[in-house]
């Protein structure tokens, strides 16, 4: 078969090895349906050929370090173990096949779903532009595996820290006290540029997260999701760590509000590393960067704001989410939810006899929460 080139020039594609003359027309069919839906439907195609021409399409359609996770498990995994077979040949038995064997090997539930997730893409990506019939990674062979409990610090323990932070490293105890005051995620933290926090107006503007590439090559993407870039309300002690990071900034190279010493942005692996030196000198349990956004919206939740607001503040996509994640992570928010059931009961019950004519003085009293709530 003929096909254009982009130089003008025609080049000829040949193909065989077919069972009969049957097999070959329906293969030269399928190529020719292919080039007028602009899709290379090559018989012979391997799965190595087609994950490669698929992960060369993303590059430009995902955030860098999206990129590289795919890239890692494109190269060092699935082609390696799915690579020679032929892309129509690749079936979910092959795959369920694969993922028992990991298991058995003592794999990490959580890189073996996201390894499949991504061979899953790719495959999605042929279905819909009619290069293959079917996902053969769908159904996914494993569960997504349910994220650990968040068990964030308590107040007490936070101001513990930050305490100490303040004694030790002042600069990274104005970073921290920025995550734990407004719930930044990390990468938004360290991401962030002068120019758009405003402290005479109390609002920071998060346009940027700050990845590593690699864990080497430091890249400003854009933030997690559309409403993630958002403005974020300061509180005076959030104002004041601010001011001091910008006040400690020496470089003009750069307009990072936290840098350090050499006038670099704080890399995200050093962050981590000595955020971890630095809990374990204050004696306080392990917990991860993130962990301190879980902290802000625990701190707000005890202090009875409602989940809207919550939500707002930690710019989530919808509100579900802030519910699903934060619904029932304190005890005393969980309690005074049913002692306002509790305390609701008691005051129908008490009308319900008193319009019957029977005064009831006896009997537990309205929690002072129900008055609250109402």
């Amino acid at each position: 078969m003929d096909i254009p080139s982009l130089d003008g020039r025609r080049r000829t594609v040949r193909r065989g090895g077919f069972e009969d003359e049957w097999h070959a027309e329906t293969a030269l069919r399928r190529l020719l349906e292919g080039r007028r839906l602009g899709f290379d439907a090559d018989p012979h195609e391997t799965v190595a050929a087609y994950l490669t021409r698929w992960l060369k399409s993303m590059e430009f359609l995902l955030k860098p370090t999206t990129f590289v996770r795919y890239r890692a498990y494109v190269l060092g995994e699935l082609i390696p173990v799915f690579g020679e077979m032929r892309l129509e040949e690749l079936a979910h038995d092959h795959i369920a096949a694969y993922t028992h064997r990991q298991l058995a090997a003592g794999r990490g539930r959580q890189a073996l779903y996201h390894c499949l997730a991504t061979l899953s893409s790719a495959l999605g990506s042929a279905v819909r532009s009619h290069r293959l019939p079917f996902n053969a990674a769908q159904p996914m062979p494993i569960r997504r595996p349910r994220s650990d409990e968040r068990v964030p610090w308590s107040a007490e323990q936070a101001v513990e820290f930050l305490t100490h932070c303040r004694d030790v490293d002042p600069a990274f105890a104005d970073l921290f006290e920025v995550i734990v005051g407004t719930g930044l995620r990390k990468g938004e933290a360290l991401g962030l540029q002068r120019r758009c926090v405003r402290i005479e107006d109390r609002v920071m503007f998060i346009r940027h997260t700050l990845s590593a590439i690699d864990n080497h090559e430091l890249v400003l993407t854009t933030p997690k999701t559309k409403k993630s870039r958002n403005w974020v309300p300061l509180s005076d002690r959030v104002a004041a760590a601010l001011e001091r990071a910008i006040a400690r900034n020496t470089s003009t190279d750069n307009d990072h509000v936290f840098q350090d010493a050499d006038g670099k942005p704080f890399h995200p692996a050093a962050v981590r590393r000595r955020f971890h030196e630095l809990r374990k000198q204050a004696g306080l349990p392990h917990v991860t960067i993130h962990d301190l956004r879980h902290l802000a919206a625990t701190l707000a939740l005890e202090g009875n704001v409602s989940m809207a607001v919550i939500s707002k503040t930690l710019r989530h996509s919808t509100l579900s989410t802030t519910a699903n994640i934060y619904s029932h992570l304190t005890w005393d928010v969980a309690m005074a939810a049913v002692h306002t059931i509790e305390a609701r009961l008691h005051l129908v019950e008490a009308l319900a006899r008193s319009s019957a004519g029977v005064l009831d003085l006896g009997g537990p009293p309205p929690n002072p929460l129900f008055s609250h709530a109402a």
